[in-house]
């Protein structure tokens, strides 16, 4: 016991014990929640004191859960069980489910990104046992309608007198006007247990990590705030406002145009948005975002995910070696964007007089754009007429992904008629 114990974070362990209904993980990021939370739910499952108990993960698209809860959850199976994993636990990819060969417990996977897989939630049912366990990563892409249709799931007798219900929600604290504050928060119910906690928390995180914090923390105070510290994001100064975030038809053909934007990075993420305009609004439909990937890296993961090499892409001019790369390798039709004095403003008024659409999938962007901010005087605490500087890769590439429809004459006309020659 004392072995397993060495591998929590003693900033989680009475949230682990809780057994209140809602149990809230608030933080910084990298403070460590996700692994925590997965290892806590996979030492229970495995434990007969819970057979009978049943475990559904959430994001708001579920094909997001891969790379991030799944994946989760199956490295703790690992590190938990070592050789034996087999012995103890099934896991399937297709569909994504986990199982304890020695309890039986379950763990399934869903979305909620639409009325169809809402739908499809309320009838979730296990070879064994009841549903008693919920966990909502990112619940800040959640919406208060979708958190009443599955606490509504969580209900009956339970046949296990060590059983109980609970809600398990994790993410970063990106706005103080969210739902989840003034449900969660601001109220005085006593079935809530909140966590607080920071990357300075985690004893598992690296020092690479310490030192990008510490440079966010230089350049993007308010960022940091939100995503070091863990604080509630202010809302005042943000730069995009009209926005919604929601499922739409994506194929080439609804469009008027398309174009795609890029802002490389390293050590900063690389950042690709696939943009459509439809009717005079625009619509991110797609996003890569990655850290620490190199340029023969990112075309490789560009061509798995099936980026279009048939649109312009948009790309930052200060790597021009990197955007001949990328053409060499079929991506043709990259172009580097002119950074004419005025260019980041006059992006932004053209992104502003829009209504953007973004699909929940891009859940980067959506995290980016909730945080960009104009940048403030420190002296007066007034907003300027730039945006602070940030971690705003998404943003970077959203900005060069509009350009030809922002500097084209033509673009009113097109906009209008619906061109189909616009995507060329």
């Amino acid at each position: 016991m004392a072995e397993i114990q060495a591998m929590f974070n003693p900033v989680f362990l009475t949230a682990n014990n809780t057994h209140l209904r809602y149990r809230v993980f608030k933080g910084g990021a990298g403070s460590g929640k996700s692994f925590d939370i997965a290892q806590d739910f996979i030492c229970k499952l495995s434990d007969s004191r819970y057979k009978g108990a049943n475990l559904l993960v959430l994001r708001k698209v579920d094909d997001n859960n891969r790379g991030s809860t799944y994946a989760e959850l199956c490295k703790a199976v690992y590190r938990l069980f070592g050789d034996k994993a087999d012995k103890y636990w099934r896991i399937t990819k297709t569909p994504r489910m986990l199982r304890s060969l020695v309890t039986g417990n379950t763990i399934e996977f869903r979305g909620v990104a639409d009325d169809r897989q809402r739908e499809h939630v309320k009838s979730v049912t296990f070879p064994s046992g009841n549903l008693t366990w919920i966990w909502l990563e990112e619940a800040t892409e959640f919406d208060e309608a979708d958190i009443e249709i599955l606490d509504d799931r969580l209900r009956g007798a339970l046949p296990n007198e060590n059983l109980y219900y609970q809600m398990t929600f994790s993410f970063n604290p990106i706005s103080s006007a969210h739902w989840i504050k003034r449900r969660f928060f601001d109220t005085a119910a006593d079935n809530i247990y909140t966590c607080h906690s920071t990357y300075l928390d985690n004893r598992f995180c690296d020092e690479q990590y310490h030192r990008r914090m510490l440079e966010r923390k230089e350049r993007d105070p308010e960022g940091y705030a939100v995503y070091g510290l863990g604080d509630w994001g202010e809302t005042g100064g943000l730069i995009l406002t009209d926005y919604t975030i929601e499922t739409f038809e994506r194929s080439p053909d609804r469009f008027d145009a398309m174009a795609i934007g890029q802002d490389f990075g390293f050590n900063h993420a690389d950042a690709i948005l696939t943009l459509g305009l439809k009717d005079g609004e625009l619509y991110i439909c797609s996003e890569i975002y990655e850290h620490g990937k190199s340029e023969g890296e990112m075309i490789e993961i560009a061509k798995q995910e099936r980026l279009s090499s048939d649109l312009r892409m948009w790309c930052d001019s200060a790597q021009p070696g990197t955007i001949k790369a990328w053409t060499a390798n079929g991506f043709r039709r990259a172009r580097a964007v002119e950074k004419e004095k005025g260019c980041i403003r006059s992006q932004i008024n053209w992104l502003k007089g829009r209504r953007i659409h973004v699909h929940p999938s891009c859940t980067e962007t959506i995290k980016e754009m909730q945080t960009w901010k104009w940048a403030k005087n420190r002296k007066t605490g007034d907003y300027e007429d730039d945006p602070a500087v940030g971690f705003d890769d998404a943003m970077a590439a959203l900005r060069y992904g509009i350009e030809e429809w922002r500097k084209s004459r033509a673009y009113s006309a097109i906009e209008k008629a619906g061109d189909n020659a616009w995507r060329k």
